[in-house]
C-alpha cells in the first residue's frame, strides 16, 4: 500500500466499507424477503472498476 496515492487509498477504503453485510434489522423488517446485499463483492470473484 505504500506506493498507492492517498486518493486511491480513500477510494479502496470506500469500497471496503461498502462491502459489508446487510443489517439484521433489515432482514427482520422485511420478513426475510431481503436476505442478501445486492452489491456485495468477493475479493477473488469480482474485481473493482478503479
Amino acid at each position: 500500500m505504500s506506493k498507492k496515492t492517498k486518493g486511491m487509498k480513500i477510494r479502496l477504503a470506500k469500497y471496503t466499507n461498502q462491502n459489508r453485510r446487510l443489517p439484521a434489522w433489515v432482514i427482520l423488517k422485511t420478513n426475510r424477503n431481503v436476505m442478501s446485499h445486492p452489491k456485495r463483492r468477493h475479493w477473488r470473484r469480482t474485481k473493482l472498476d478503479k
